[in-house]
């Protein structure tokens, strides 16, 4: 069966899950909706689709099966509310919501109208993240014991990230999401997080965020292992994203944004990778960054899992945990002491759905 896509953004994160859609077989994005006519127009003449003029009518069109949000966080409970109300399937990007009140409502939208969910967190879906997880799973580094996520760069690229009321917080909102999930998933989703300290600062751009922009964050699971996630808004020298994880029969380190291609330029090249600083002199440009990002395995997942009517990797319900461990660590950096998540909703999750 072909899949109907919706895609619900048309800046730079729904054009990864579009090109993460390139691959899959028989689905296509059908009709888009994104932030200015003309932006979302140019963005469905590239992709042959239709756009059209609001969040409604994307979730309400008939062509549609499956539902993308890769919209800005403030959007994400209305796109939501939308498909569950119109009874689409749905997958929203991360985080999930702005705080864990939010993606509570979203996980409670979607099981209460029985539609297929799923959480686009892009990162334990790169080759290298499924790697080290094979790794631990054979028992190569013995027990794990810690884990370390490094996720920095110059700052976002779009205005609505700095705002800190709109998107919902700073720094550890937009990056340290990524390294709660691969904790998780390196961890085992079977050990629960009990606690988390947090420390964050606005130290370099004060005129233009109120919100942290550089954060370190502790997460601390029920079996007293400890993840580490260390992120910044003001390093230098383009996007830095590392995840190391540690056993007491060895270690396991990989870099993301690491690539094997540099190259010496006195012109511009034109896009290189995601927060490249520099487009002259020396550049190390990133080949196939969709796959390289996990994009390509994320949305293969997630039609698969749609069509074959079974829950997805990631769900609603771990987009709501990532949250209640950042909200945690929102009121450590208050208090300066480590905060107990938050109780899950009582609401079962379900993530399966009958395809249309």
């Amino acid at each position: 069966m072909t899949v109907g896509i919706g895609m619900l953004g048309s800046g730079f994160i729904g054009e990864f899950h579009t090109l993460g859609l390139r691959y899959v077989p028989d689905a296509r994005v059908v009709a888009n909706w994104g932030a200015g006519t003309e932006r979302r127009e140019a963005f469905a003449a590239r992709f042959g689709s239709r756009a059209l003029d609001s969040i409604e009518a994307v979730c309400a069109d008939p062509e549609v099966d499956l539902v993308v949000v890769s919209l800005p966080n403030h959007l994400h409970v209305e796109a939501v509310r939308a498909a569950a109300r119109n009874r689409k399937a749905v997958a929203c990007t991360k985080p999930l919501g702005r705080n864990a009140a939010e993606a509570r409502e979203m996980l409670e939208l979607v099981t209460n109208a029985g539609v297929f969910h799923a959480y686009l967190e892009n990162v334990v879906f790169n080759a290298e993240t499924i790697r080290m997880h094979e790794m631990i799973e054979s028992g190569a580094i013995g027990v794990v014991t810690t884990f370390r996520a490094r996720e920095g760069h110059s700052g976002p690229h779009a205005a609505h990230f700095w705002d800190a009321e709109l998107a919902g917080g700073g720094a550890l909102l937009d990056m340290a999401s990524h390294g709660a999930e691969a904790a998780r998933y390196l961890f085992g989703k079977d050990v629960g997080v009990r606690d988390v300290f947090a420390w964050g600062d606005t130290l370099v751009h004060g005129d233009r965020t109120a919100g942290e922009d550089n954060a370190v964050m502790l997460v601390r699971f029920e079996d007293g292992r400890v993840a580490t996630m260390d992120v910044s808004w003001s390093s230098k020298g383009g996007l830095e994203n590392r995840l190391e994880v540690y056993g007491d029969g060895g270690r396991i380190v990989q870099d993301i944004s690491s690539t094997v291609l540099r190259a010496f330029i006195e012109r511009p090249a034109g896009y290189l990778g995601e927060k490249v600083d520099a487009d002259t002199g020396w550049v190390y440009p990133v080949p196939n960054e969709t796959y390289v990002h996990g994009h390509d395995a994320m949305m293969a997942e997630v039609v698969g899992a749609f069509r074959e009517g079974r829950p997805p990797r990631e769900t609603f319900a771990d987009g709501l945990v990532v949250n209640q461990i950042l909200d945690a660590a929102y009121r450590s950096m208050k208090s300066g002491h480590w905060e107990s998540l938050v109780a899950a909703p009582a609401t079962p999750a379900t993530a399966t759905g009958t395809p249309r």
